[in-house]
């Protein structure tokens, strides 16, 4: 009789079990950026942290690139169709949310990357009518931003200055403002896909590359290339999208969950990219005999100085709400106590 009643409660137990999974959500994430990377790395504590949150009613699905198409915008895309209904979205997005393009900005963001983490991740700036608008008119909601470290050129010549640049055939995203800006500095900017891009550069297709270094060293661009420069003028930021009919069906209670594992992952997401580009830096150099150029304040201001009217151009393109982002993320970092990129809100209040 006891055995019977235990064999019952097992399968009862059983039962439960699989009903639970049966209910429980599938939250699939899309990357942008393969496994072992600091969007992987992020992802995964995402994934830990809203799953142990929902106590288990909630499972999270990460999709690395490559295993939901082969480019940017079939991600987008699936994220607007909603057949995703979590994605990262970076410097290629300005196709799809033209004011994102706010984020590829030259020297824009403070050098400190702990301060850029958190003005990003700020009510102030995030959660802005400029910046959720943004994004709502495209059917998408951004619920949290990842600065994932310097973007960092490397190039098959030195760089020291602006006129270093002149003529370099520079990769950059499928981004114009990008373009525009790297062509303010003297350089022919093209565009390569980021699957041919170690080839183009072994080829002399490109001269130049611009990347986080943990991504210089995981694709190996800087087997191909003699100079690594940092020159702080940016940082690379992904910022972390919902499908805006996915996100309003949640619950309040879900909303509030996720608000609570974003917020909770802005440090977290700033150690993980300082521990992978530290660790890929190291590789880097041990591996090869790349010439590492640090640029000095002096020689930042030069090309600083080049890249502010590119700000101007920014709002033509995208229209008034995306100069009012710009304003906004301005002003955030004027807050700061970190090193302030220039005295940039002050500029483009006296042009106005």
């Amino acid at each position: 009789m006891k055995l019977h009643k235990l064999v019952v409660g097992i399968t009862a137990c059983g039962l439960l079990s699989a009903a639970a999974t049966a209910n429980a959500e599938t939250w699939r994430f899309g990357l942008e950026e393969i496994e072992g990377s600091v969007q992987h790395g992020y992802a995964e504590e995402f994934k830990k942290l809203v799953e142990e949150k929902t106590d288990g009613d909630v499972t999270v699905e990460l999709l690395p690139y490559g295993t939901w198409g082969s480019t940017y915008s079939s991600l987008y895309d699936a994220v607007q169709s909603g057949s995703i209904p979590l994605g990262f979205g970076s410097g290629a997005l300005g196709g799809t949310v033209p004011e994102s393009q706010l984020l590829s900005l030259n020297f824009v963001m403070p050098a400190d990357q702990m301060e850029t983490a958190k003005v990003l991740n700020s009510d102030e700036f995030l959660k802005s009518d400029a910046w959720q608008e943004s994004f709502r008119q495209r059917g998408l909601v951004p619920i949290a931003e990842l600065a994932e470290g310097y973007q960092v050129w490397t190039s098959s010549k030195a760089i020291h200055e602006p006129k270093d640049m002149k003529g370099l055939k520079i990769r950059v995203m499928d981004n114009s403002l990008l373009r525009e800006g790297y062509k303010a500095y003297g350089a022919s900017p093209i565009s390569i896909a980021y699957g041919e891009l170690y080839s183009a550069l072994q080829q002399g297709q490109a001269d130049a590359n611009i990347q986080p270094v943990f991504a210089h060293e995981e694709m190996g661009f800087y087997e191909v290339q003699d100079y690594m420069i940092f020159a702080k003028q940016a940082q690379f930021v992904a910022t972390l999208m919902a499908n805006e009919d996915w996100y309003e069906d949640l619950s309040d209670d879900q909303q509030s969950m996720l608000d609570a594992v974003t917020e909770e992952l802005v440090e977290k997401g700033y150690s993980i990219q300082d521990e992978f580009n530290t660790e890929r830096l190291e590789t880097i150099k041990e591996k090869s005999n790349i010439e590492i150029i640090e640029l000095d304040d002096e020689q930042r201001d030069k090309f600083r100085e080049l890249a502010k009217p590119v700000r101007e151009s920014f709002v033509d393109d995208v229209g008034e709400r995306g100069g009012e982002a710009l304003d906004i993320l301005l002003s955030a970092f004027d807050k700061t106590d970190g090193d302030s990129a220039d005295d940039a809100s002050a500029d483009e209040d006296e042009e106005k």
